[in-house]
């Protein structure tokens, strides 16, 4: 594939993750993004309550959820608690995984409460901004607003083509450091050996002499 192409299929190939999942009132789940530095996130989640009567899931009022967003090393970029439904937005600071946790506000702590289910999406990088607010805002036309979004789509390959490098030159000293380390190993084991052999030799050299054996 030319180089063009590969570009080509990284502007149209989107960075956005949308599920849902269960969990109860009193659990903690917790998602990973491994992005490279200055890129927005933005998440969007709904939380739904089953209904025992109605066997399905509905929208209640009065349990909300709390976001904990940390960086790569374990700081809190973003502690707050949300109503049952709405976005959280964070630009990150320093390259790596950052850890996304959500837990519901619930004040039962000795039973699991009522089983949610929680309708999540993440949308990283460029997808992360409302480009109908932005044309709305700053009056722009569909083509300078095509335009921009293409713009902010190289720039944020640019971003990740820096942020892999980096992880493959870190691969690269850890490795060198490794078989570095494995080369001096053999070698104090060599001479390890021969010191060892030699001293063995000349001991038994001297017990043969004391002996006159030889």
């Amino acid at each position: 594939m030319s180089t063009y192409s590969w570009l080509i299929c990284l502007l149209v190939l989107p960075s956005i993750s949308a599920l849902y999942f269960h969990m109860w009132e009193t659990d903690v789940k917790c998602f990973v993004e491994e992005v490279p530095d200055e890129t927005m996130i933005s998440g969007k989640y709904k939380v739904e309550v089953y209904d025992d009567k109605g066997e399905q899931f509905i929208n209640k009022d009065g349990i909300g959820m709390h976001v904990d967003i940390k960086d790569p090393e374990a700081k809190v970029i973003l502690s707050k608690y949300y109503t049952n439904e709405g976005q959280f937005v964070f630009t990150t600071h320093m390259p790596g995984e950052h850890s996304i946790c959500l837990s519901p506000n619930s004040t039962r702590w000795f039973s699991g409460g009522s089983r949610l289910r929680v309708h999540l999406s993440i949308d990283v990088g460029e997808h992360a901004n409302d480009y109908v607010q932005i044309q709305a805002k700053e009056k722009l036309s569909e083509l300078q607003l095509r335009v921009r979004q293409l713009l902010e789509q190289v720039d944020q390959i640019t971003k990740e083509q820096n942020y892999q490098r980096s992880r493959e030159e870190r691969f690269r000293f850890t490795s060198e450091s490794t078989n570095n380390r494995v080369l001096w190993w053999a070698v104090a084991q060599t001479s390890i050996l021969l010191i060892v052999g030699a001293w063995q030799m000349r001991h038994l050299k001297g017990f043969f002499e004391a002996k006159k054996l030889v």
